[in-house]
């Protein structure tokens, strides 16, 4: 005679959980300290602003550094949202990994193409 102690739980969908949810809360935040940063910068830049001035912002390395950690940010946050709903709303199998892969190779080439105009400045 077999016990059982409980059903094994199958984890489909997008419930990943506190990770993602917690992925989330933080990629959001740390958009939000990048925003206030930039609007600093621009709020307390004189002069009018222009290209030049702009480009200045952006070409000092710690400046660098936050914008490549918002672009990071931003990619996981995207993925995570994009990925969810796609796995909510999407049935059929075939259909959800075609989309999965063309939004994470969209993702990366925004990715890639936000980074080299960065290091242009």
């Amino acid at each position: 005679m077999a016990i059982n102690y409980g059903s094994k739980r199958i984890t489909v969908g997008a419930g990943y959980g506190f990770r993602d949810w917690l992925v989330q809360r933080v990629t959001a935040v740390l958009m939000s300290l990048f925003t206030f940063i930039l609007l600093a910068n621009v709020l307390l830049s004189k002069g009018e602003m222009g290209y030049d001035k702009w480009a200045g912002i952006f070409s000092a390395q710690w400046m660098k550094f936050i914008t490549f950690a918002l672009i990071v940010a931003l990619i996981w946050h995207v993925w995570i949202g994009v990925r969810d709903i796609w796995m909510d709303y999407v049935k059929p199998v075939g259909v959800r990994l075609a989309l999965h892969v063309l939004s994470l190779i969209w993702l990366l080439g925004c990715g890639g193409w936000a980074v080299q105009v960065l290091w242009r400045l």
